[in-house]
């Protein structure tokens, strides 16, 4: 039948979620602030609170044939709702979702995260035609920076149009922002825009899961109401042993953490 002029539009079909996305997501968050837009809250030992209709799915890190960080390959992508919760304890059984395993455990997620901005942080490496910033606490252990003899190295080398084109694909591919690289000429960072999402981050080389990577200028704003200085890109800690809480500083890889989602290597 041919809708008139007038007529009501029809109605849209309801999106399918998952059940575990909502299951533990605290009641008053689902009516704060409204029109706030997107934004990652960090609650008191509990989860990570996403809302604004955030996209989430897998981001697998894999090697070239040299066995170095080299490409992100998206996986499976997550139905979810405009409000969801998240575990940062570790412990969850419904990975990457909260179940309130966080209370059994009594995970303490003291957020212990400095609220310096990134450039007061960071340690600058100046080469030919590129500068690299580096604020080694960063560190998610994605391995990017490795191919090609490692970023602090190639840097020096910048006056080579196939080295600055490396470091600048090295900067821009470690997930936690902890690399970041200037252009000399022009003095602004050279930064690949994302678009907002949350990567589940896998590491099937190393053997075990890593970080969430939060991208596109998402805001994290902490138990205490205070945001951190919004970034293009950052990693949150999901394995809950991290030392520089919220943000990832790499522990995943020491602990083995592994969510079960996906199969090590089978050259591991």
């Amino acid at each position: 039948m041919t809708a008139e002029p007038g007529d009501p539009l029809p109605a849209k079909p309801a999106r399918a979620v998952d059940p575990a996305s909502t299951a533990f997501v605290p009641p008053e968050a689902v009516f704060a602030k409204p029109g706030a837009g997107s934004r990652i809250v960090v609650t008191k030992d509990g989860p990570f609170v996403v809302t604004g209709d955030v996209p989430l799915r897998i981001q697998v890190i894999t090697p070239d044939a040299e066995g170095f960080s080299w490409d992100w390959v998206p996986g499976k992508a997550f139905q979810v709702g405009d409000t969801y919760a998240l575990c940062r304890c570790g412990q969850s059984q419904a990975k990457p979702f909260c179940d309130g395993s966080h209370t059994r455990a009594r995970f303490d997620g003291t957020e212990t995260a400095t609220r310096r901005p990134y450039a007061r942080q960071a340690e600058r490496t100046p080469g030919p035609s590129l500068s690299l910033d580096d604020a080694e606490i960063l560190c998610a252990f994605a391995r990017f920076c490795d191919p090609g003899g490692k970023i602090w190295g190639i840097i020096g080398q910048t006056d080579d149009p196939d080295a600055r084109k490396l470091a600048i694909r090295e900067a821009n591919q470690c997930p936690s922002g902890r690399l970041v690289v200037h252009d000399n000429a022009t003095r602004k960072p050279i930064e690949h825009k994302l678009a907002p999402a949350i990567g589940v981050v896998e590491d099937p080389a190393l053997g075990c899961s890593g970080p969430l990577w939060v991208q596109g200028g998402i805001p994290v704003e902490s138990a205490d109401g205070r945001r951190y200085e919004v970034r293009n890109r950052v990693t949150l800690c999901r394995c809950g042993v991290s030392a520089n809480k919220p943000f990832c500083n790499g522990s995943h890889a020491s602990v083995g953490f592994d969510d079960g989602m996906v199969p090590p290597s089978p050259s591991r």
